[in-house]
């Protein structure tokens, strides 16, 4: 099953002419999830050919304009598709006020279901089959959250000669052992899934954190993240305005992707318009003194998020 994270926009505050503001849209098989909704949103979705009408779910961080803009286009463009499943939105308080006076103001001609719903974090917010979806708080200028999407352990690894050396005949079931399930043989021996499959394997895990000052508390939320993408807004030199607005460095991000384990691939995100594409190397590099595993997120890229196992 694949899972990918598509970079839709890493700008902070302003858009530049290469750099739009801060989304993510997350692909798992048929599922769309969509975190925060920044202005170009919609741009680089079509850019990417990506099949923006299916977007099950928008998860907002918060209600500041760089992180919502992009939110009522979408909205607006939904109703030109045949659209028959609910749109879920979550977000802390006030999400829900933003989204109904934009349908008002802008007199939004809507056919579907939108239903949002305003969370308090920590909180499970999304699930599916073999997934879930919650929000942990953050520490910004008005309510902030972070979301982790965590998958199921999968099953073990199936070994057909042990299936076949315990007396259990190549076909059906061999699937009955794979789901997990025991086999009853003729001669009255019971095959258990154990005998014939490795341990059970992990799920994936991705995390998304932006817009907060740093504080310990939020490394626990994203250990394990195969990817985490997380602010990194300014280089350690501006640390006094990192603090001062409630944001991050990139050392922090990196801090941050050391201190909660398991942690595969640290994507910084949310940049400051203040950095050109150039000197973004800077912050690049403070991050990788502490987390070597770091990447510049950059408009439209594409990261695949793989099983390690």
């Amino acid at each position: 099953m694949n899972l990918e994270a598509f970079i839709l926009g890493t700008g902070g505050m302003m858009p530049l002419p290469h750099r739009h503001l801060t989304s993510v849209l997350l692909r798992r098989e048929g599922d769309l999830f969509l975190f925060d909704a920044g202005e170009g949103t919609q741009v680089s979705l079509r850019r990417l050919n990506l099949r923006w009408k299916k977007i099950n779910a928008i998860f907002i961080s918060h209600t500041h304009a760089d992180h919502v803009t992009g939110l009522p286009g979408i909205l607006m463009l939904s109703s030109q598709v045949d659209r028959n499943e609910p749109l879920y939105i979550y977000g802390p308080p006030r999400i829900a006020e933003y989204v109904e006076s934009s349908r008002r103001v802008l007199d939004m001609y809507i056919n579907y279901e939108i239903v949002v719903r305003e969370i308090e974090a920590p909180c499970l917010c999304h699930e599916g089959e073999g997934f879930r979806i919650r929000a942990f708080p953050l520490r910004h200028t008005k309510p902030c959250v972070g979301y982790v999407l965590e998958e199921d352990p999968r099953p073990g690894a199936f070994f057909p000669e042990k299936a076949e050396a315990s007396g259990v005949p190549r076909g059906p079931l061999w699937s009955v052992l794979q789901g997990g399930s025991p086999v009853d043989l003729p001669d009255g021996r019971v095959v258990r899934p154990e005998e014939v499959m490795g341990a059970p394997r992990s799920g994936r895990k991705f995390g998304y954190v932006t817009d907060t000052l740093y504080f310990p508390e939020i490394a626990p939320n994203v250990s394990g993240s195969d990817l985490l993408v997380c602010e990194g807004m300014f280089e350690r030199e501006l640390l006094a305005s990192a603090q001062e607005k409630r944001h991050m460095t990139a050392e922090q991000a990196a801090r941050i992707a050391l201190d909660a384990g398991g942690v595969k691939k640290l994507a910084l995100i949310h940049y400051s318009p203040r950095y050109t594409e150039q000197n973004l190397k800077r912050l690049l590099e403070e991050a990788r003194e502490i987390f070597p595993d770091t990447v510049l997120s950059r408009d439209r890229m594409c990261i695949p998020i793989e099983y390690l196992d």
